[in-house]
Parts: structure tokens; C-alpha cells; sequence
């Protein structure tokens, strides 16, 4: 039985609603429309929710932001806190409409001058509050009624009434001042980045203590993904000096909002900047603060918010054709920032739609407010005995080795990730397909780096380019990913430009931080890359990657974890300094370059004979074939009989993995091609059972979702 994250109810609100008031956005759309809306906009716009307080008897007091982002232009966006009503859609008998009412509001003010640096709304009597006085983002409750809320241009605590007056000053942050913090002075240098306040901001049941969370790093913080959870005593109005560190899954990312679910245990909403398909990270997790992992607060992944099951279909009738509503619900906005704790297990999670920016449903079209609720029933789900593999993640649908390409492997059910593991210039790991980045970055694009190109031999070939030895991480980390085959997979190249090189911690960390299809560990398949080349200019990868195995909890047989190589001597010595299982990579021709360096005759064609394969088993536990060394081809492209390999490499003991399955023409077997167009998709599903039905035991794939369907 594996926890299924399930849509059970949605409701919308739409994006052009207003709410009494002046109009609003003035200066929200300097440039000319934006998804076809044009400032200034009628009343009060409600551009989504930042944070939301369950009131339980079915209605929710909403918080929406400062208003169109930034002090300059949100000067006429009222600060206030929404009372709403949704009409939930469950997709059952007896649901509802799927649209939210608005009932009424609280307005933040100020009449008793409780703020001391100057504000909009200054000489008025009520000094209404102004998304140019403060950024407001997360909502507590207090047991008494009152609310407190975090915000970001101080970043401060706002300590309110039930009706929205401060009742106290606001209270600043401990750590510093952010760049637009209205008491920073000149030449004082700033603590945090802009819109890197307290974002989230979770709180004790009995109103004790707040739990504001840093959205962003601190600037001095040379760890960019270490975010920083404070502890705020109510009672004494002050921080108590307790500080734990949540790590996001990458430096880019936002901590989006909070809740304390037990003591010292919270549910953490993790969000990246991309929405619709580019977004790779909405995730919720459970992070327990009394416990540490590599020094921060251990999380677990609970949801996966681009992947939510949708049986009864809920939304395809009231939003058809949009962007992730079908049978498996995607809630892809870039502002995902509440999630709530609702009864029975339950969750509710809403969206900021940064009005009218946002159009993550319908291109060109400014996004509704939506609220979800997801439950969390068992569904059983058996899992598949043949492992997939997502070959550098899904490969095919996304540029290679990127946090989006092994995210999406993933939630198209593969079992292990495969990272091919390449050193910098200072020695870390990172995830590329080869140390030459020329094809597979903007690199070229790069004047800095321009003198960087140079031409090298690697085992043997000689190779011009910019290689990853020749970067500090720090530089490599100022490039962006592009599709290695731009010809064959256009689509892909929708997402170049987008995605940093990963750190092999960060692909680890994925892994470690989410489940398979079946309720499992995702497993690691890291590739040493030329180990012989690398050893030789002073940058051996295998101890490297041993150790950040051991960082991860993987130093065991039984682990989810496989090292790979093409070379043989490293997987020797690898076999001598640790327990983890070991794959020998056999290509369709030539030998092992460390052997060919060392002047031995052996090849590629001679490690799978049986004596051949004999020798592999002394030292590896796994053997991954070329798939011709399988099943080979005439010289028209279509399958022959299957060769002896697999059988043999079984008669020892060995377990066979293929590789690699492609959906595109190109790399199909003739009588699996839909056409003589190389880009087009034929029958992988087809190519796959071919394998399958000759004994292959597990393979590789640059198309998990097939794969699935193939293997299921």
C-alpha cells in the first residue's frame, strides 16, 4: 500500500475579482498590458494568497501580499486580511460550484502610530497600511484572536488586532535589514536580499512561540542553500536565540510557507521561480527540527505538488484544456506559498498569482486564486521487477542532467536517477554527461569565459571546448543548461537557458528527499567519468564519490545505490573500499581505456564471454550491456536473435541491465520506427518488451513514462 497525495476538492477565484476600495495598480504594468490586463484596475485586486488561517467551520481568513511586488508600485494596494467562503468542487455528488466567495475583510492600520518611520497613508486618521509600507507574506493565529504576520521589506513581525489595528511596534528582525528596510542607512550593508524575509512563519498551538523562516539565504551565508528557522518568544517580544537550518533543494529556491504540526516538527512548503512545465520544485515537507541530517533539520518529502492524483477528475469540467487538470492534477504556480493542516490528515494549499503576471494555467491568460484540498488515502501498487533507470534523469523531455530532467524521471516513476559524475576545477562533483560542457551549456555565450576554450585529448580523442576542470563550481554555477540534441528534440529546447549544473549533493539530495511510484527510496546510479583521464591532471573522482555517498546514509549493499563505469581498474579498487553494488558498463565496440592505457589487448567483446563475464563477477554485481551485446541488428536496423550474453552473464550470477532506450527513430530498431523521420516518436514500448522478453533484467531510459508503461 503506498500513500497516494489525492485531489479532493478545488475551488477558484478569479483572477480579475475586485474587492471595495480605490482602483489599484497604478504603476502595476509600466510596459503595456500584461496577459492582456492594463493598470490602473478597478477597486482592490485579490492577487492571490500568501497566507491563509483555517477558521474551522469552512471558511478561511486570506492574506494576500503587498500587492504587484515591489514598494514602487504597490502604493495604492491596501494591506488587508480576506474572510472567504469556498464552494468546494469534489468532482462527486452533492459538490459544489468550485468558485470562492469573498465575504468580508480586515484592513491593516495603524491609527495609534505605533510605526515609527513615515508611511503612505501618513496624516490620516485611519493610516490604512500600503503594500509600499510593508510586504506582508505569512499569517499565525493567536488562541486570543489576534493575528501576527511576517513580512519582508524589514524584515518584521506585525503583532495585529482581530481587526486588523497594530497593537504593537513592529518588531525587527534579529539577524538584519533587508535592501528595503526604511531604517537601513546609507552605507550599511544589508543582512538578507530583497523579498527574502520571512515569507513563511509557522506557530507554537498555544501562542507561545513563532517559527519565521528566511525565504532566501542570508548574503553573508557562503551555504546559499541554508535557510535559517528563528524562534520568536510571544510572551516576551523577543527572539529567544534558537536558530535551526532547513536546506533547500537547491540554492535558487524559496521556503514558501510553514505550520507546526508537533513539537519541533514542521510541514515546510519548498518552492522554485518556474510555473507550468518548467517548474520543478512545489514540494511540502516534513522537516523535524530535533533531528539533524549533514547539519540541517531532516526533511522528508510529503507531497509532491506537480503530481497529485485526480480520480474523480476534479476541474477538467470548470477549467478545460488548462495547463496540469486532468487525471493527475499539477499545482504548477511559481507563487505556490500556503499550505494548511486541515482535519483529518488533510491539506490545503492555495497560490499567490502575482496579478496580473502569472499565467501558469493558460498561457497569456493571468491565473485564478486557487485553493486545493489533498488528501492522503493508501492505494495498493505493486511494484515492477524489472528496475528503471532514468538515464540522466528524463532526458528525453528535459535537458540533461538538470534538477528538472531527474525531478520529472521521477514522477514518471523511475526507480534509480543516473548522474554521471565529472569533477570542477576545485574539486566538486557535479552532473554532466562528459567534462566537455560546449554542447550541454551557454558557455559560448560567456565572454568571461571565452579564453576558457581550449582543445584536449580524453582517452584518446581529441576534443575542442570548455571543460568542467577548467571551472571553479562557483563559475560553472553562472551557466545555464541547454538540450544536447536540439535537432531531434526540439520541445526541449523550450528549457534552455533555465536550469543551473547541478551539485551530485544536490541529485543525492533529490533522491534521498522523494519516493518512487511504488512507495520507495529513489535510488542513485552515478557514472564515474573517465576516471583514468581525471586521475591523471590531479582530480580523482572515486574517493570524492564515495564520500558524498556516505554523506547521504549509502554505504551498504542493500542501498539504493549503483556505481557505474566503462573503465575497469576503478571498479576494482572500488570493489576493495566499499559494500555498495557495482555496475560494469560494456559499450557496443572497442575496450576499456584504462586497460587500453595500460597496453592490455582486452576488449569490450571479450569482457562478455563467459570467461569474460567470470572475471566481471569477481569485482561487480551487475553488468550493463549495450544493447546490441544483446540483441543485435542486421545492417537494415531490425532485430536479430538475441545473443548468448544475457544468458551467460546470468549463468554467473550477474544481473543485466540495458541500455539505452530512446523513443525517437533514431535510435529505434527498424521494425519498432513509426517512420523514416528521425525525430519522430516510434514504438519504445515495443523495443523495450523485446528485451524484456529476452532476459534483460533492468535498463536504461531517456523516457521513464514509457518505460513504465512497458515494464507494468
Amino acid at each position: 500500500m503506498v500513500t497516494t497525495p489525492t485531489l479532493q476538492a478545488r475551488a477558484t477565484l478569479s483572477a480579475d475579482y475586485s474587492a471595495p476600495g480605490p482602483d489599484s495598480g497604478a504603476l502595476a504594468t509600466p510596459n503595456g498590458p500584461v496577459n492582456g490586463r492594463t493598470g490602473p484596475f478597478r477597486g482592490q485586486v485579490v492577487p492571490g494568497f500568501s497566507g491563509v488561517v483555517a477558521n474551522g467551520d469552512g471558511t478561511f481568513w486570506a492574506m494576500p501580499d503587498n500587492g504587484f511586488g515591489s514598494k514602487a508600485n504597490s502604493a495604492d494596494f491596501l494591506l488587508r486580511v480576506y474572510e472567504v467562503a469556498p464552494d468546494f468542487e469534489t468532482g462527486r455528488r452533492g459538490g459544489g460550484s468550485g468558485t470562492i466567495d469573498v465575504e468580508r475583510f480586515i484592513s491593516l492600520r495603524d491609527p495609534d502610530h505605533k510605526i515609527k518611520t513615515k508611511i503612505v497613508n501618513e496624516d490620516t486618521t485611519d493610516r490604512l497600511l500600503t503594500g509600499a509600507d510593508f510586504d506582508i507574506e505569512s499569517i499565525v493565529r493567536q488562541p486570543d484572536g489576534t493575528f501576527w504576520i511576517g513580512e519582508e521589506f524589514g524584515p518584521y513581525l506585525l503583532h495585529v488586532s482581530k481587526s486588523g489595528k497594530l497593537l504593537s511596534a513592529p518588531v525587527p528582525f534579529v539577524g538584519g535589514k533587508s535592501p528595503d528596510n526604511p531604517t537601513l542607512a546609507a552605507g550599511e550593508t544589508p543582512a538578507i536580499g530583497s523579498s527574502r524575509g520571512f515569507e513563511a512563519m509557522a506557530g507554537s498551538k498555544d501562542g507561545r512561540y513563532l517559527y519565521p523562516i528566511l525565504e532566501g539565504a542570508l548574503n553573508a551565508d557562503a551555504d546559499k542553500r541554508r535557510r535559517l528557522v528563528y524562534e520568536f518568544d510571544t510572551k516576551k517580544q523577543r527572539y529567544t536565540g534558537t536558530t535551526w537550518a532547513y536546506e533547500t533543494d537547491t540554492d535558487a529556491n524559496f521556503v514558501g510557507d510553514a505550520h507546526l504540526v508537533g513539537p519541533k516538527k514542521l510541514v515546510v512548503l519548498e518552492r522554485d521561480n518556474f510555473d507550468g512545465a518548467q517548474a520543478v520544485t512545489k514540494r511540502v515537507y516534513d522537516v523535524d527540527l530535533n533531528r539533524r541530517e549533514n547539519g540541517f533539520a531532516r526533511k522528508r518529502l510529503k507531497v509532491d505538488l506537480l503530481q497529485i492524483a485526480n480520480p474523480e477528475r476534479i476541474g477538467t469540467t470548470t477549467s478545460p484544456g488548462a495547463y496540469g487538470v486532468g487525471a493527475n492534477f499539477s499545482f504548477a504556480f511559481q507563487s505556490t506559498e500556503t499550505v494548511v493542516p486541515l482535519s483529518g490528515g488533510r491539506y490545503l494549499f492555495a497560490n499567490d498569482n502575482n496579478y496580473p503576471g502569472n499565467a501558469a494555467r493558460y498561457p497569456g491568460r493571468p491565473d485564478d486564486t486557487e485553493m486545493i484540498i489533498v488528501g492522503f488515502p493508501k492505494v495498493r501498487t505493486d511494484a515492477p521487477a524489472n528496475r528503471l533507470i532514468g538515464h540522466r534523469g528524463a532526458s528525453g523531455y528535459r535537458p540533461e542532467h538538470t534538477l528538472a530532467s531527474y525531478e520529472l524521471a521521477i514522477r514518471q516513476c523511475a526507480d534509480y536517477i543516473e548522474p554521471d559524475v565529472v569533477p570542477t576545477k576545485d574539486g566538486k562533483l557535479v552532473a554532466r554527461h562528459e567534462p566537455n560542457i560546449t554542447d550541454t551549456t551557454d558557455v559560448s555565450t560567456h565572454p568571461e569565459f571565452a579564453d576558457r576554450k581550449t582543445t584536449k585529448t580524453i582517452d584518446g580523442s581529441t576534443q575542442t571546448g570548455w571543460f568542467t576542470e577548467d571551472f571553479t563550481l562557483a563559475e560553472l554555477r553562472t551557466l545555464r543548461t541547454k538540450e544536447r540534441l536540439p535537432q531531434l528534440r526540439t520541445d526541449n529546447t523550450a528549457f534552455d537557458g533555465l536550469y543551473p549544473i547541478p551539485t551530485l549533493d544536490e541529485v543525492f539530495d533529490l533522491a534521498l528527499h522523494s519516493r518512487t511510484c511504488a512507495g520507495k527510496p529513489v535510488g542513485v546510479a552515478p557514472e564515474t567519468k573517465h576516471p583514468t583521464y581525471f586521475a591523471s591532471i590531479g582530480l580523482p573522482t572515486d574517493a570524492a564519490l564515495l564520500k558524498e555517498l556516505k554523506a547521504h546514509g549509502w554505504t551498504k549493499k542493500s542501498d539504493p545505490v549503483v556505481i557505474q563505469s566503462f573503465e575497469t581498474t576503478n571498479l576494482k579498487s572500488l570493489a576493495k573500499k566499499s559494500r555498495l553494488p557495482l555496475i560494469q558498463l560494456v559499450d557496443c565496440s572497442g575496450a576499456p581505456y584504462d586497460l587500453k592505457a595500460a597496453g592490455e589487448a582486452t576488449t569490450y567483446a571479450d569482457l562478455v564471454t563467459p570467461a569474460g563475464l567470470r572475471g566481471i563477477k569477481r569485482y561487480a554485481d551487475q553488468v550493463a550491456l549495450c544493447k546490441d551485446r544483446m540483441i543485435p541488428r542486421d545492417a537494415d536496423g531490425r532485430l536479430l536473435a538475441p545473443t548468448t550474453a544475457i544468458s551467460d552473464a546470468h549463468r554467473v550470477g550477474l544481473r543485466v541491465t540495458g541500455w539505452t532506450f530512446r523513443r525517437e527513430n533514431q535510435f529505434l530498431p527498424l521494425q519498432f520506427r513509426s517512420s523514416t523521420v528521425a525525430a519522430e516518436v516510434g514504438d519504445l514500448d515495443g523495443e523495450i518488451n523485446a528485451f524484456l522478453d529476452a532476459g534483460m533484467d533492468d535498463f536504461f531510459t531517456d523516457n521513464p513514462d514509457v518505460g513504465q508503461e512497458a515494464r507494468s
